[in-house]
């Protein structure tokens, strides 16, 4: 009976200490996300939050915008692509929705239209709104509308803008601007300026010469290449230079780290301070983040594509040494002590005896951080000034050009795919597959 009771007591405990865990734990996870939600501000980042920021910035990402815009210095009307010189329409030219000449009329679609008057005057015709008038007068900008507008209106003194289903009108004390939305990339084949824009690939195959100086296909080629707006040439370098840094830091990391590996086994190196020593070694190159390497490089040997190899190689040193050490301490000393029967030299031990054990190991680790590496590439480029980070980075910084961003995107994912499936077939080649 005394130990009925004593193994009632002890399974009443053992069921109220999980009654208990099974409150705390909730209870825990609850308090951490309460204060979550007032550290990182969250009704304060919703309150500054702009979706409408969101809604263009997606937008501009597979679409194109043409620029309409005229200055309030000179009354001069331009036309271009995204608002570049390198995409303006030639002179006497100008896209078909665009009409008139003294009063330029704009048609925005779906019924949209906005009228561009002498004297810094523009009327912009919404369906199912009305007309919005809007004109520069001593610096100000007035409307007939007030300050009691509809949300898709941002109106002031300084600035308006109106925003429709296919474009925007934004009108400062410098200039107006009308944008126009439509689908696509326009340009990333040939610029305006090209001979070859607009013209269908069956006629620049199988047609006439088109440009007298030129064949069809050299003609095409060159002016595809050399796009100054898209930069097809520089966009394939700089994804060289990408898978460049990741496969000279990778590969120079695994070849520094191998022998260094063998001073970190207990095994092959009994000295207790000289593996101690190694080990901390990998434990502080690996445990420096690969950006902090790659500031650090960029202050010392300045920006550059070798620069970040060099942040890769060190951070990857570090990773090895440590994952080629455990390697090693699990050789079988079997195939060692064969080939020592043999009459080998410390040194023939460490080659047939050692290295065929590492092998699949090592071949795996490092075909898996080539493929990490690629990824890692496009961030360290964009600080040392090298690769399809910097392309990105650029692209980014200017607010505009949201479509190259997403090109360059499609282009590291599309790049990180096929190294992927190469390392994927080089693991295979190399190690053998299981059925």
């Amino acid at each position: 009976m005394a130990d009925l009771s004593l193994l009632q007591q002890e399974t009443d405990a053992l069921f109220s200490r999980k009654k208990w865990i099974g409150f705390a734990v909730p209870a825990v996870i609850l308090t951490y996300f309460v204060y979550v939600f007032f550290a990182f501000d969250i009704p304060g980042l919703a309150q500054r939050a702009k979706m409408e920021n969101a809604v263009i910035l997606a937008s501009d990402s597979w679409s194109y915008k043409t620029h309409v815009t005229r200055s309030h210095r000179d009354g001069a009307i331009d036309y271009a692509i995204e608002g570049e010189r390198k995409g303006r329409y030639p002179e006497g030219t100008r896209p078909d929705w665009v009409s008139g000449e003294d009063e330029v009329v704009v048609d925005l679609g779906d019924g949209a239209i906005v009228t561009l008057f002498p004297d810094n005057y523009t009327e912009i015709d919404v369906p199912g709104f009305g007309k919005i008038e809007a004109q520069l007068e001593g610096g100000k900008i007035t409307t007939n509308r007030g300050n009691d507008v509809p949300d898709w209106i941002k109106a002031g003194p300084r600035r308006v803008s109106v925003f429709t289903e296919n474009g925007r009108v934004t009108l400062t004390r410098s200039k107006t601007e009308i944008f126009r939305y439509a689908g696509g990339w326009e340009l990333f084949f040939f610029t305006l300026a090209s001979p070859y824009h607009g013209v269908g690939l069956g006629k620049i195959l199988f047609g006439d010469q088109i440009d007298p100086e030129r064949s069809n296909l050299q003609g095409a080629w060159q002016d595809f290449w050399g796009n100054p707006m898209w930069r097809h040439g520089d966009v394939l370098w700089a994804i060289g230079e990408t898978i460049l840094m990741a496969f000279l830091g990778t590969f120079g990391a695994a070849m520094v780290a191998l022998p260094l590996a063998f001073l970190a086994a207990k095994r092959f190196t009994p000295i207790l301070a000289l593996r101690f020593g190694m080990r901390r070694i990998f434990d502080f190159v690996r445990g420096v983040d690969g950006l902090i390497w790659t500031i650090v490089l960029a202050r010392a040997f300045g920006p550059g594509p070798m620069t970040g190899a060099l942040a890769i190689l060190i951070t990857d040193t570090g990773t090895f040494g440590k994952m080629f050490s455990e390697a090693l301490e699990n050789v079988d000393n079997k195939q060692i002590e064969g080939v020592s029967s043999t009459g080998a030299k410390p040194l023939q031990r460490y080659r047939f005896g050692v290295i065929p054990q590492i092998v699949p190991v090592l071949i795996a680790q490092v075909l898996y951080f080539l493929e990490s590496n690629t990824r890692s590439a496009t961030i360290i480029g964009a600080i040392t000034g090298g690769g399809i980070g910097l392309l990105l980075t650029q692209a980014m910084q200017t607010q505009k050009d949201w479509e190259e961003v997403a090109y360059y995107i499609v282009l590291v994912i599309v790049m990180v795919m096929v190294m992927d499936w190469l390392s994927g077939w080089l693991r295979g080649r190399l190690i053998g597959k299981k059925d």
